[in-house]
């Protein structure tokens, strides 16, 4: 399968529309001389001020200050003291915007995931805080410029899917923005 890196100007969209626009993307991680490669299968959204599930709805602080831009960038952070989440910020800079990546479907470098998993099947990638750990993404990665090649998200082959729109999860707030979205059918979507 041929892979073409997405250009810049994909990460300028809102968040919602990113965050859609994702589903049926491929996300590559180069780690040495290990290449991985995964479809993109669930994502959620968040914006800014007016999104009280977001880091940014307060204000800008230390730990949400790469949401707020350049678009591009990955937006990695530690939850709940013990794994790391990986978002890709979007909108225009200055606009506080990032797409959470919640599951992946290993298309390349399984293997080497597996291992850094210590897991099989579904389990590998089927959660944001597994996919992370399968791909070896963490709090060094905050801030990578998504345009270069440690990570990045390419177009892939063209398929037709459905698109299920549902509350995102692991949040008290904004549970009536419908801001999750995922590939109908897909074996790799985490269970709530």
């Amino acid at each position: 399968m041929k892979l073409r890196k997405i250009k810049a100007d994909f990460y300028l969209q809102n968040s919602v529309s990113a965050a859609k626009a994702l589903l049926g993307k491929y996300l590559v991680r180069r780690q040495g001389a290990s290449v991985m490669a995964a479809k993109i299968v669930e994502t959620e959204a968040y914006r800014g001020k007016n999104d009280p599930g977001s880091h940014a709805f307060v204000k800008r602080t230390p730990r949400n200050e790469v949401m707020f831009g350049p678009p591009g960038r990955a937006y990695v952070y530690f939850c709940y003291g013990n794994h790391y989440l990986f978002n890709i910020v979007t909108e225009p800079e200055g606009t506080a915007g990032a797409v959470l990546i919640r599951a992946v479907e290993p298309v390349a470098g399984i293997k080497r995931m597996k291992k850094n998993r210590g897991a099989e099947g579904i389990n590998i990638t089927n959660g944001p805080a597994k996919f992370t750990q399968a791909m070896a993404i963490g709090r060094e990665q905050n801030r990578t410029d998504l345009t270069k090649n440690e990570i990045y998200v390419c177009d892939g082959q063209k398929e037709k899917f459905g698109i299920v729109s549902k509350s995102r999860i692991g949040i008290k707030t904004g549970l009536d923005l419908k801001w999750r979205f995922y590939i109908k059918g897909n074996s790799y979507v985490s269970k709530p």
